[in-house]
């Protein structure tokens, strides 16, 4: 049986009292390996699993200054006009509320659209009241003409134990009847769904056969992973995979947007395993389940804008550059971790926990790091949701001999519930701030990330096209930087045009004015080395830097231009 879906508000969890819920002492003994290989990267830095449900309370709450860092990729809010009361509280989070502040710190937003109900479980009234709610609240989004970060309609939450069967008919019906109504009034936005209680193929099998012969399935799928055991993951996606494939379905991008129990999602250990399984299976969202407060970041803040020891996790993981590169643990139950490459710096970082004891991250394929590294381990707490941890614990900084393009650090006296952090660079230092963002790297609205192996990274985002002056479709590419002091900074774009005329792209950032960028024609799409380069006056610390073909106020790009990365210097 899995756990309620909602709870009542409860005081901050003490670890004992988090393993009383969750069994978070693995099943692994201690001594485990966990084995990295910075030369086998398998997709770009996304950031999939830095998403919350319920994340954002109001326009400001948590504060900007402590989502920035975190590289937020995707938040899941109420429906515009929100009834829901999660835990008691009162309505809030309403998606064209929050979205300014998503908009922000470069995070798109799903809208879940039976959180107009006050109720959980929901209490269906009339096919007649649903479908004026539904008309509603597509207008509402269609009418908020600032708001371009929307980027699915989540048409019902957890029907497996939702939907009133009995009053409103099949599920399945209505989906179907939901999804027309949505798409007669907007035919862009993806539609989101099932969204499942927890991943169940039968049930699966017959939604999937249902919308394909009524031409209404999902744009992404769902389902949630709250079953206190993220050790099913990655079977539960390869099982959907071979699903997909078996019912002639072309693969569908896959969201989770609930992850980990109330006695893990404060638990920094238990989370660096989800996000690892998240990463490698190939997940494109995934948002940590809201079981407490809103305007918390689901407790990753505390008092608004100071960070607890979990956010220490996701604040590592936002550091995260470049290319994400294989993590293989020896089981799928006790230490886990997921790691990535920057080769412009070359830096490698790598997350890991959930287990105890002494264990040992052996990393290979750091040979063009030099002879000899320098690698710094850092490790932060399970101290809960209300409690500030304000700088990790530096546990060592400790400088190795590469040997056959490999080290191996040992790790003593682990603790399940934290999460550490292994930073390895050159011994001779890298550049004190990051200066060059893959554009695959970044938030990406309406243009798709493709590979190139020209690109710098191996990757660009191309097929930034739209600019027709409708904000539900057009396409930019947001930029999250930080830069160490406040000043002018050149910045080069690495850009592709082959449409054999000067091509333009609006700039702004933090909000600001627009000014024009132009492209010159090169050589063929795809095919990168042409550069050109601007002024930008930042601020210090985080900023957000927008190249758009279509954004609110600005009239427009013309022509076509991929773009490979943006550097400040």
């Amino acid at each position: 049986m899995r756990r309620p879906r909602r709870t009542t508000l409860l005081p901050a969890l003490s670890v004992s009292l988090a393993g009383a819920l969750v069994p978070l002492a693995p099943a692994e003994a201690a001594g485990a390996t966990l084995t990295v290989n910075a030369a086998q990267p398998f997709r770009p830095v996304t950031h999939v699993a830095a998403g919350g449900l319920y994340g954002l309370a109001e326009n400001s709450r948590p504060a900007d200054s402590a989502l920035l860092p975190l590289k937020v990729n995707s938040l899941t809010q109420p429906a515009p006009g929100v009834g829901q009361r999660p835990n008691g509280q009162p309505p809030g989070g309403d998606a064209l509320l929050v979205a300014p502040q998503a908009t922000r710190v470069g995070a798109g937003e799903y809208i879940r659209m039976p959180d107009i109900y006050p109720n959980f479980p929901y209490q269906w009234v009339s096919w007649n009241d649903w479908l004026a709610k539904v008309n509603t609240m597509v207008a509402a989004r269609r009418n908020a003409t600032s708001v371009t970060n929307v980027i699915g309609w989540e048409l019902w939450n957890e029907p497996d134990g939702t939907w009133n069967t009995s009053a409103a008919g099949s599920f399945n019906d209505g989906w179907t009847r939901t999804y027309r109504a949505v798409r007669a009034l907007d035919t862009t936005t993806p539609i989101v769904g099932p969204s499942t209680s927890y991943y169940n193929r039968s049930w699966l099998s017959s939604f999937l056969s249902s919308a394909k012969a009524a031409g209404t399935l999902p744009d992404v799928i769902c389902w949630h992973e709250l079953g206190g055991d993220p050790s099913g993951i990655a079977g539960h996606i390869a099982d959907y995979r071979a699903l997909e494939s078996s019912l002639g379905i072309s693969p569908r991008r896959i969201a989770i947007n609930e992850y980990a129990a109330p006695g893990e999602v404060d638990v920094p250990g238990r989370i660096a395993s989800y996000v690892a399984k998240f990463e490698r299976a190939g997940v494109e969202t995934a948002h940590r389940a809201f079981w407490y407060e809103y305007g918390t970041m689901n407790g990753l803040v505390v008092n608004n804008s100071q960070p607890t020891g979990t956010w220490w996790l996701y604040k590592w993981y936002g550091d995260m550059a470049g290319r994400m590169v294989t993590t293989t643990p020896a089981t799928q139950t006790g230490l886990d971790g997921f790691a990535s490459y920057d080769s412009t710096r070359k830096i490698v970082n790598v997350v890991f926990g959930n287990e105890s004891g002494t264990n040992t991250v052996r990393v290979t394929g750091i040979g063009a790091l030099g002879s000899s590294v320098r690698a710094t381990l850092q490790s932060t707490p399970a101290n809960g949701r209300f409690t500030a941890v304000t700088a990790p614990t530096t546990i060592s900084t400790s400088t190795y001999t590469v040997s056959n393009g490999q080290i191996s650090v040992s790790v003593p006296n682990m603790s399940a519930t934290s999460a550490y952090n292994l930073v390895i660079e050159p011994v001779s230092g890298v550049p004190s701030y990051q200066q060059r963002y893959e554009a695959e790297n970044a938030a990406v609205f309406r243009a798709q990330r493709l590979t190139s192996s020209s690109a710098s990274e191996g990757g660009y985002v191309g097929r930034i096209d739209n600019n027709n002056g409708d904000h539900a479709t057009d396409s930019y590419v947001d930029f999250v930087v930080n830069v160490p002091t406040a000043r002018a900074y050149t910045m080069t774009i690495g850009y592709a045009n082959a449409t054999g005329a000067t091509a333009t792209q609006g700039l702004a950032y933090n909000g600001g004015a627009w000014t024009t960028v132009s492209y010159p024609p090169t050589a063929a799409w795809g095919q990168f080395g042409a550069t050109v380069s601007t002024t930008v006056n930042l601020r210090a610390g985080y900023n957000v830097i927008r190249l758009a073909k279509g954004s609110p106020s600005f009239g427009g790009g013309t022509g076509f231009a991929e773009l490979d990365y943006i550097q400040l210097t």
